[in-house]
């Protein structure tokens, strides 16, 4: 074909090493050994002796062969999870300030509910990723069992499995949430409502951010019961429930909707069917704020929102977005004044107004 270059006529040369193919070939190795160290309580261990120990003090508080600890924990260390200490010809390992901080479950901003979720339901689903991509569709059915007519019943299909994807929500929130909320003056809007609003984790960085403010959190009947039982105590009364599927209930009126991971879960029809909902309800002069992990608008990257779009794939019906393709789904929906603000984290804002 002309102007291609001819396929097959690459020059190798003699000292060429693949270095980061091989890294990324061997990029689920690092991630079932940090699921592994988590799910067997490694850093915990660490946490509470508060003085270095050996493998084979490891080995029995956390229940494991001697052998297969010695192995992970050298490899923790080799990954900067764990710092090594050398006394007596002996090998002793604590946990570094990372570790502590992110992988432990004490810790008030700890991943260790994320990653669990990553290591026993997202990881099965992207065994399945191939298929994902010839069929174009989600894959619980071959992972699970589980029909995803409904893509919520697939994604709570027991309890156990609702608590855990509740855990993810909150742990996410806790590291990023201040940043969304706060990427806006927000403090105008007196009633919020967060759909989808799950754990309460952004509620929580919303009443934080803005004591002015009032959260109500609408969500399915059984994931309000178990935030209510888990997550949101009483005490925190500036947080309230509405029971409700805001594809099929009325929604409640408010000066400022969040959505928050929801509509990244969904196609464009239901994107703007929920968004015209919202605008219809919403106070004129009030607004909605969309939190997802924006792509570039030339779809370079940034790399993490390009996988969660994979990850989208596998899991649910929908997609991550560039800033203008939700700024036309806003649009579309009766949406004026869009702006966009990055975070610099994960996660990115955008808040659309409704005129008043």
């Amino acid at each position: 074909m002309a102007g291609c270059p001819e396929s097959g006529s690459a020059v190798v040369p003699p000292d060429a090493y693949p270095r980061k193919i091989l890294e990324y070939l061997e990029g689920f190795l690092i991630s079932k050994t940090v699921f592994t160290s988590c799910e067997l309580g490694v850093f915990d261990v660490l946490m509470r002796s508060g003085c270095p120990l050996s493998a084979e003090e490891i080995s029995q508080k956390v229940g494991a062969s001697l052998d297969g600890t010695e192995r992970l924990l050298a490899a923790c260390s080799g990954l900067q999870l764990l710092h090594t200490h050398h006394r007596s010809g002996q090998v002793l390992y604590s946990n570094t300030e990372q570790a502590s901080v992110y992988l432990t479950q004490s810790s008030p901003t700890s991943l260790y509910h994320s990653i669990q979720y990553s290591s026993r339901t997202i990881y099965l689903c992207w065994h399945y990723l191939t298929d994902a991509v010839r069929e174009g569709r989600n894959q619980y059915e071959k992972a699970f069992g589980v029909r995803s007519t409904d893509l919520f019943q697939a994604l709570y299909r027991s309890e156990e499995e609702m608590v855990k994807f509740m855990h993810l929500m909150n742990s996410i929130w806790n590291i990023c949430g201040r940043d969304v909320v706060t990427a806006f003056d927000l403090s105008p809007f007196k009633v919020i409502c967060d759909l989808g609003g799950c754990s309460g984790a952004l509620a929580k960085q919303c009443t934080s951010a803005y004591p002015g403010c009032t959260v109500t959190i609408f969500d399915l009947p059984k994931v309000v019961h178990t935030s209510r039982k888990h997550f949101v105590t009483q005490d925190e009364r500036r947080i309230s429930f509405h029971e409700g599927d805001f594809f099929k209930d009325p929604l409640l009126e408010a000066d400022l909707y969040i959505l928050a991971r929801i509509l990244h879960d969904w196609t464009d029809e239901r994107c703007v069917e929920l968004l015209s909902k919202v605008y219809k309800a919403c106070k004129p002069g009030g607004a909605v704020l969309l939190v997802e992990a924006l792509l570039h608008e030339d779809g370079s990257g940034p790399l993490t929102a390009q996988l969660y779009s994979l990850n989208m794939l596998v899991q649910t019906e929908g997609r991550e977005r560039t800033g203008s393709q939700y700024a036309a789904l806003l649009t579309a929906s009766g949406f004026t004044n869009i702006q966009q603000q990055r975070t610099g984290k994960t996660y990115d804002a955008v808040l659309a107004h409704k005129l008043g």
